[in-house]
């Protein structure tokens, strides 16, 4: 979701700079920076940006430039300088005055002048269709950093069931192992031992550290994953859910740990799933 896009136009004296950027964010959230002659864009920069974003914290900054073609118009008020006028020549006349009144002055005088806003109507309709062009620019840079974080996930999902595969070949092998020291130690100081009751205990430990269904919803969450990223649509809500579920699996493997090498299986299952769900927080 970290990205950014700027673009810009110059036509009649007018000058428009768009530059949006996209960081990471749990939800969608719309920051215009507008000018104070477009304040009025901001809800049509909102809605456009979430028509075509769905995640990520999204700055929208517009940068506005006139060569005075769309100064406000100043205008004289007819009947306040009338007005104006008629009390200075009253005066004047009154106390003989010979100077001619200050045209500053006269024109200073509250009332006497009006401005008229100019019509940024057509400039404004121009600054919403170039963010239209940013925002593509935007979303297709967007794109891209979603199909390299694709293809980095994907990786660690490869390396993940090379972990899974692993651990499943070597519980036979552990679970052998804890067989014959137990039934070393118990020979120790058990002159007669009680062959039955030892395999129904060995029974009994080989079930407690039995990780095959584990092993399996390891398996079938990676799948989806890379199902998930094939998608064409927003999936970093689904990915998050995913590594929760892969992390789940990965502590239960470690709690079923009997010995040093299904400890260092888990702890590089936690780190794969932790590269991916770090980079889950990137995706949309």
């Amino acid at each position: 979701m970290t990205s950014f896009a700027r673009g810009g136009c110059t036509q009649d004296g007018i000058e428009l700079v768009w530059e949006l950027r996209s960081v990471n964010h749990r939800y969608l959230e719309i920051q215009p920076r507008l000018p104070e002659d477009f304040r009025q864009l901001d809800a049509g920069v909102r809605e456009a940006v979430a028509r075509r974003l769905g995640r990520g914290k999204v700055e929208c900054g517009l940068r506005y430039k006139s060569n005075g073609a769309h100064v406000a118009a100043m205008a004289l008020n007819e009947p306040v300088l009338e007005q104006v006028l008629a009390a200075m020549e009253g005066i004047r006349s009154r106390e003989s005055l010979l100077r001619e009144p200050d045209l500053m002055a006269v024109l200073s005088w509250p009332g006497v002048t009006v401005t008229a806003a100019p019509d940024l109507t057509p400039v404004q309709e121009q600054a919403m269709a170039l963010l239209e062009q940013v925002l593509d620019d935007l979303v297709a840079t967007r794109e891209r950093e979603g199909q390299r974080l694709a293809a980095l996930i994907e990786s660690r999902c490869e390396l993940l069931q090379a972990q899974v595969e692993k651990a499943r070949l070597c519980m036979p092998r552990v679970i052998g192992a804890i067989r014959e020291r137990l039934r070393a130690r118990l020979a120790e100081v058990a002159a007669d031992l009680d062959e039955q009751r030892l395999e129904q205990e060995m029974a009994l430990l080989a079930q407690r550290l039995d990780v095959d269904e584990e092993m399996d919803r390891l398996s079938a969450h990676l799948q989806e994953v890379r199902a998930v990223l094939k998608r064409d649509e927003p999936v970093g809500r689904r990915l998050d859910f995913l590594m929760q579920e892969l992390n789940r699996e990965a502590n239960t493997l470690g709690s079923k740990s009997a010995d040093s090498e299904t400890t260092a299986i888990s702890v590089e299952m936690k780190v794969l799933i932790e590269q991916m769900r770090e980079q889950v927080q990137n995706i949309e």
